[in-house]
């Protein structure tokens, strides 16, 4: 018989770095999850990426107290920061530029979320990059 579920959570957590602080704490200890486990378990699983590079997870917590979870790759302005070199978006979007990025970067950046965007097709997918690269004031040009 399979376990019932009692809820899903929707995590974001630089690789490598679960501790029981908060947000991971609160957010497991009101469901009564081992976080300790939880925060090893997570590590493990991302110790061969990009350390401090944010990771989106989708947990679920059985009525058991027992869990799973599912790693999901880095939210696409984070790696358009990566890629620009910029720590941050731009507070003035559409009137400030602050970086630009290539088209082959976009493509390359598209490519690599494909299986967690909204879209079974590369255009859409570069579409979707671009007006978040738009969004953060960063500039998208041919070479």
């Amino acid at each position: 018989m399979a376990k019932k579920v009692k809820v899903q959570l929707k995590l974001q957590i630089p690789a490598g770095a679960a501790n029981p602080a908060p947000p991971v704490g609160p957010a497991l200890g009101q469901h009564g999850v081992n976080i300790i486990q939880f925060c090893n378990d997570f590590n493990a699983k991302t110790k061969n990426m990009e350390q401090g590079m944010i990771i989106p997870l989708v947990m679920t917590i059985y009525e058991d107290r027992s869990f799973t979870f599912v790693l999901k790759t880095p939210p696409v302005s984070a790696l358009i920061k990566k890629v620009a070199g910029i720590a941050k978006a731009s507070g003035k979007a559409g009137s400030e530029t602050i970086a630009k990025i290539t088209k082959s970067q976009v493509t390359e950046i598209a490519k690599m979320k494909m299986a967690d965007l909204n879209t079974s097709t590369l255009d859409s997918a570069i579409k979707i990059v671009e007006g978040t690269a738009r969004s953060m004031g960063v500039e998208v040009v041919e070479k």
